[in-house]
């Protein structure tokens, strides 16, 4: 599981409501259903965080070290493409063979390949996939591990008929309203190029606040003293992902030899392009974050978390939800003083000013 061990990709929810006692019940009532249940539709429910298939949802099983530890388990039979063409194939033969043909026209094709789906799928495994969550009532945060958009829908959906509770996914739009009651949504794109004027950009606050971070990194020292948290450096690093809307090859990724200081990383700054996707790093000490960060889906992907110091399950676990809050409360931070600047008109002015000639300035490697 995820969350034990190893690193992390996962988004952040704000709950709505902190779950009670009478939701553990809900949750159990809306297990996963057995497997032998499955037939050609897909099925899914909740399950408790020792395996992917415990069904034993209780108040002990349901929580781990004082945290709620919940997989929505999904689970389907599909028949691998390469075995469905190769039977589709050898049934076409033997049809065109029997009834002397040359070729089967799209409607036998079809019917042969439903035939086969139907013949092989009882046969098969089950596919099962899980989305791991975790829910943190002293911050009112859920940390899951639904990325794709796919995911995202099931889930959410899912907790919502299961319990009622809404867990709204932490983007800016939410992250700003919720934190500093300001609408990002009303911010006209800015530009940091000299060449092009701030109409002629497009972008997101959430791009807009990677290229902040680079910028702060860089030229400001990449320091920020944390409350509660202490003093903490954050750093960006490459692989470097580039995008600007328009016509064209309008995304990059720039991965080879030094991305930081390449003329392409500088050619695609001037052009109007603005930092979608990179690796970042929070240092406190000798505690270290490494992550990569998705500035339009704000979603972290392979977040390694410093080391823990215990190794009985229940230990480590509480450890890593500590270094996991400590995360967000630093990324929260960092994104509310980005917040707060690029919503001071005077305050953003200069710094557009100043993130200008840091592109223009910029180094490069030949």
């Amino acid at each position: 599981m995820s969350f034990e061990k190893g690193s992390l990709s996962f988004r952040m929810f704000f709950a709505q409501r902190d779950f009670v006692e009478e939701d553990i019940n809900k949750f159990a009532a809306a297990a996963f259903p057995p497997l032998n249940t499955l037939a050609e539709e897909e099925i899914h429910g909740w399950v408790a965080g020792r395996h992917i298939l415990d069904r034993n949802i209780t108040e002990e099983t349901a929580y781990l070290g004082g945290y709620l530890r919940l997989t929505l388990t999904q689970a389907k039979k599909t028949v691998p493409a390469s075995l469905l063409a190769a039977e589709c194939a050898i049934e076409e033969m033997a049809t065109m063979e029997a009834e002397d043909k040359q070729y089967l026209n799209q409607q036998a094709r079809s019917e042969i390949k439903k035939s086969i789906k139907e013949r092989l799928l009882p046969d098969m495994p089950p596919q099962l996939k899980g989305m791991d969550f975790v829910f943190d009532e002293r911050s009112h945060m859920i940390y899951c591990t639904a990325t794709s958009e796919k995911q995202l829908d099931a889930f959410v959906l899912s907790l919502m008929q299961t319990t009622g509770v809404v867990a709204q996914v932490a983007d800016p739009e939410n992250i700003a309203s919720k934190t500093e009651g300001i609408d990002v949504a009303s911010w006209s794109p800015s530009s940091f190029s000299d060449e092009l004027e701030d109409g002629m950009v497009d972008g997101t606050a959430g791009r807009e606040f990677l290229m902040w971070l680079w910028y702060g990194s860089e030229r400001r020292g990449g320091l920020k003293n944390i409350p509660e948290v202490g003093e903490i450096a954050y750093m960006v690093e490459g692989p470097l992902t580039f995008v600007m809307e328009g016509k064209g090859a309008h995304e990059i990724t720039l991965k080879k030899g030094e991305p930081m200081l390449s003329p392409e990383t500088k050619t695609a700054l001037l052009s109007g392009k603005k930092l979608k996707k990179a690796k970042l790093q929070f240092v406190r000490g000798e505690e270290a974050w490494s992550f990569t960060f998705d500035a339009d889906e704000f979603i972290f992907r392979s977040l390694k978390l410093p080391q823990t110091e215990t190794f009985d399950r229940v230990g480590k676990f509480q450890e890593r939800m500590v270094l996991l809050e400590t995360f967000r409360e630093i990324f929260f931070h960092l994104f509310r003083e980005f917040v707060k600047e690029r919503n001071d008109t005077r305050a953003w002015s200069e710094t557009k000013a100043s993130m200008r000639k840091w592109v223009a300035d910029r180094s490069t490697m030949a």
